[in-house]
């Protein structure tokens, strides 16, 4: 049986290594294996029938791989480590120790260094993690190029769980309706430091090295520090939420922007499957990004349902009645389909783009390509599928003052 899979594998352009030091689990499609120039190296491990490896990948290039129902775009490296119910896109690089659990994106060219965690993460293209990272829970966007990208330093932590035992902590670092168009400035945030979520962090931002920040921060473009520090010592009552609206709101645009950018995958992505971007691996996109989304609303009803022992009545008490109503608001996300006539003028720029034969060349290309007026048409677009996801939840709890 061995021969026959290295005959038929090697058939396809794809080169095993040492197939005794490979296992393919039986429920794998061969057939979703594609060559040429993908190598599997020894000590791999290939499970699951939604695997998915394009051509041109790299699997174990620096020690052994795990990869379960993950999809791989063409170009991709998985250096080391262990892969879960993600998507990989065209050129995206991980480094050995890697831990990449269910729900997380790494768009083209976006790449990761050695002993990184990742869950639930989304970094658009050229992000850069350095190593020994836990940065779970948490999009990330900014720059405009391999050598202008947005970065996290080694040994950066994303705190994603609370003393009150929940997880409704997702950080916005940039946002989806500007991120997407690849020209907004990068964010930094410096080594041995930490964010604590659930935070936003606008475009430009640079967080210096060492530094735990608590805040949101959204002008664009300022230096955050916070050095030195001061002995605390105050009474603490477990179950307590003291900034319950500030928490709210930031998990909802987090969710919002979800919604959008799901929005963009659908109408945008969509004109660019292809070669660089297999259709086995859209669907992949579009199928972690709903399990993101379905996620972060369990998450959020989870906060909801602890919501009334923090406090009596209040916002919390409103949180904990309202919440039936504002998940089922939460689960139309798909609705939100903001301005029409907006996402009428981007869609037919972007099927311009085909007309014009800019289909040859990549996404990033492709949108690159784009005029500032165009960008601003597609930017004023998402950013309208946010704000009509904001305005019906703030119909229903106007006391929370959601206004973005």
């Amino acid at each position: 049986m061995k021969k026959e899979i290295v005959h038929f594998l090697n058939s396809r352009g794809v080169e095993l290594i040492d197939i005794h030091a490979i296992y393919l689990g039986d429920e794998v499609d061969l057939e979703r294996i594609n060559g040429p120039g993908t190598v599997v190296f020894p000590g791999c491990k290939l499970t699951g029938s939604d695997l998915f490896i394009a051509p041109g990948c790299k699997i174990g290039t620096q020690g052994p791989v795990t990869v379960e129902n993950c999809r791989l775009a063409p170009d991709v490296e998985l250096k080391g480590g262990y892969f879960q119910g993600s998507v990989f896109l065209k050129g995206a690089s991980l480094g050995p120790e890697a831990h990449i659990r269910k729900g997380t994106i790494i768009e083209e060219m976006a790449s990761v260094a050695h002993a990184v965690g990742l869950k639930q993460t989304i970094l658009f293209p050229y992000v850069t993690l350095g190593s020994l990272i836990n940065f779970c829970d948490c999009f990330m966007a900014g720059g405009t190029g391999p050598e202008n990208h947005s970065e996290v330093g080694s040994s950066y932590i994303h705190f994603n769980f609370t003393p009150n035992q929940d997880k409704a902590t997702p950080s916005l670092i940039g946002d989806v309706p500007r991120g997407v168009m690849l020209r907004e400035n990068p964010i930094f945030l410096g080594g041995q430091g930490g964010l604590v979520g659930p935070s936003r962090l606008a475009f430009g931002t640079v967080v210096a090295a060492g530094t735990i920040y608590r805040k949101d921060q959204l002008k664009p473009n300022r230096l955050l520090a916070e050095p030195g520090g001061r002995s605390i010592n105050l009474p603490y009552k477990p179950g307590t939420y003291t900034n319950i609206k500030r928490i709210l709101k930031n998990n909802l645009l987090y969710i919002a922007n979800l919604a959008a950018l799901e929005q963009w995958y659908l109408h945008v992505r969509s004109f660019f499957v292809g070669g660089e971007l297999p259709e086995q691996v859209y669907r992949g996109l579009l199928e972690t990004l709903t399990f993101d989304i379905e996620e972060r609303i369990s998450r959020l009803g989870q906060l909801a349902s602890k919501a009334q022992n923090s406090a009596s009545g209040g916002l919390h008490g409103i949180l904990f009645e309202k919440w039936p109503q504002l998940e089922n608001i939460l689960k139309k996300y798909r609705d939100f389909k903001g301005d029409p006539d907006l996402m009428e003028k981007w869609l037919l720029i972007i099927e311009s783009l085909q007309t014009n034969q800019l289909q040859k060349h990549s996404y990033i290309t492709g949108i690159k390509s784009l005029s500032k007026k165009h960008v601003e048409i597609g930017i004023n677009w998402l950013d309208s599928i946010v704000m009509k996801f904001m305005e019906a939840i703030l119909k229903l709890i106007p006391e929370f003052e959601l206004n973005v």
